[in-house]
């Protein structure tokens, strides 16, 4: 048996799963289809789509049907305000078995000294991380100034006082065209009205991060919260660099690990590359790289926990039980040695996709990747992000449009296109099969014509695909897909 295989029998689960797996989804489509057909049918129609197209989105993946299933069950029915073992509502001893297992497998999985299985996604955990850090950083030193146990103690001019405090904090991020993520600071997103933000961005030269410019950036803003991490950075970054910026400032480090937190677990981020041991609050999604359920975590250090655990009712409401009970199973795959073995597959076909669009003369945001994305800057092929998307989209490849650094097309157009490889490493290709991904994109992309407007002028949206391309895309990736089924064993009815 080959790794990949390893690999993607961890999802499918082996012959014996896959066919009790055929089992439960037939009963639960038949069970759904009773009360309304169409819903029954459009999950018919999802799995079907996923298992026909090159799903190269970076932040998707595929969970394994013990993962699916678990999230299908009475933990959905279960108000669960509060903590382990300090609940708001009655009868919650389920509940607090499967959240302390979550938190359990996080803490060893990734060496935390405290995780928080709550979050329903990536924004919330985030969330939870910013007010925790105000709480700690801001809240607490304030209640004792005034001599108040908790905030229901304060006067009304001492809480307006101390809410002026809370909302005028400075964060410091990444920008959104270097790499950096809506949640770290950026007006439209809610954390750019909690914080007053700016942003350190990359070498204009190279794409890359540097850490003298962080630095001064830093001294010049002294913010409370430093964030480091990423969205569609294809580098890995120095977290003790980043730890020593934020000591010398007087910051706490956060780190937003959601895209690449399956490297963390999978031990291809280790040392200086690893997060846990550096931040003060890590974030992470569950999916992604982590191959889990849709939702969040919060690992952090002793001095937080106490905070982040107020993240409901804080932040949070009723915490998503059944999620919590998948990222429990999801969380213990990955403690599994299959789970290394993925996550290196996934930093290896990552730079086998790089490797392949550089020799076929496509141009790539920092020249290439050691993580697990790739941004590929399409105005090379004479096109708008947005164009390359739906070209490829067209082709059965699927991807998503993403800024470059210093974009001319902006947020909307882009001017770049992020490929991920989780999904597909999932499904075992390995590194020659991402080869030839790469060689349907350029086909794709060289034979796709922006058309003109109405004024003569160059679409930013509207394209032409060359006759036949579509087609052989198709083809060839029905091909590619043929030899790595996905959920294989696993029928529907």
């Amino acid at each position: 048996m080959t790794e990949s295989t390893t690999v993607n029998t961890q999802v499918s689960g082996g012959n014996d799963v896959a066919a009790t797996a055929s089992t439960a989804y037939n009963a639960a489509l038949e069970v759904i289809a009773s009360v309304e057909p169409r819903v029954a049918e459009a999950t018919r129609d999802e799995l079907a789509d996923q298992r026909s197209s090159l799903k190269l989105i970076a932040s998707e993946n595929y969970a394994s049907p013990a993962v699916l299933l678990t999230m299908g069950t009475w933990f959905s029915d279960k108000y669960a305000e509060g903590t382990v073992g300090h609940r708001f509502y009655a009868g919650c001893q389920n509940v607090d078995t499967v959240e302390a297992l979550a938190a359990e497998h996080a803490r060893e999985l990734f060496g935390a000294e405290y995780a928080y299985a709550q979050p329903h996604s990536g924004i919330d955990a985030n969330l939870v991380a910013f007010w925790s850090i105000l709480a700690h950083r801001v809240e607490s030193p304030a209640l004792e100034r005034f001599g108040a146990k908790n905030v229901n103690e304060l006067s009304e001019e001492d809480w307006e006082t101390l809410r002026h405090e809370l909302g005028n904090q400075r964060m410091l991020g990444m920008s959104l065209d270097a790499g950096g993520h809506l949640t770290h600071g950026f007006r439209p997103n809610i954390s750019g009205k909690m914080f007053h933000q700016r942003s350190y961005g990359t070498d204009p030269e190279t794409g890359l991060l540097d850490y003298d410019r962080v630095a001064a950036a830093a001294r010049e803003f002294k913010p409370l919260v430093l964030i480091a991490g990423y969205s569609a950075y294809p580098r890995r970054v120095n977290f003790a660099k980043m730890r020593e910026i934020a000591d010398e400032v007087g910051a706490t480090l956060m780190v937003d690990m959601a895209h690449f937190a399956g490297l963390v677990a999978g031990k291809v981020f280790t040392g200086e590359e690893n997060p846990v041991p550096y931040a003060h609050v890590v974030t992470t999604t569950t999916h992604k790289s982590l191959r889990g359920p849709r939702g969040g975590l919060v690992l952090a250090t002793e001095e937080y926990a106490p905070s982040v655990d107020r993240g409901c009712p804080m932040v949070l409401g009723g915490p998503l039980s059944h999620v919590m009970a998948a990222k429990a199973v999801a969380l213990a795959e990955a403690r599994q040695p299959a789970f290394a073995t993925y996550a290196q597959n996934i930093a290896d076909n990552a730079q086998s996709l790089a490797e392949g669009f550089l020799q076929r003369d496509a141009r790539l945001v920092t020249g290439g990747t050691d993580n697990h994305l790739v941004l590929l800057d399409v105005s090379g092929f004479g096109l708008t992000g947005r164009q390359a998307e739906s070209a490829l989209l067209d082709a059965g490849v699927v991807t998503n449009r993403n800024s470059v650094p210093a974009d001319p097309n902006g947020a909307w157009y882009t001017s770049g296109i992020r490929f991920g490889t989780p999904a597909l490493t999932t499904r075992g290709f390995g590194r020659d099969e991402f080869d030839r991904v790469a060689e349907l994109v350029v086909d794709v992309l060289s034979n796709t014509t922006p058309n003109l407007t109405k004024d003569g002028r160059t679409s930013k949206a509207s394209y032409t695909l060359a006759d036949g391309v579509v087609e052989r895309t198709k083809a060839a990736s029905a091909e590619l897909l043929d030899k790595h089924p996905l959920y294989p064993g696993l029928e529907l009815t």
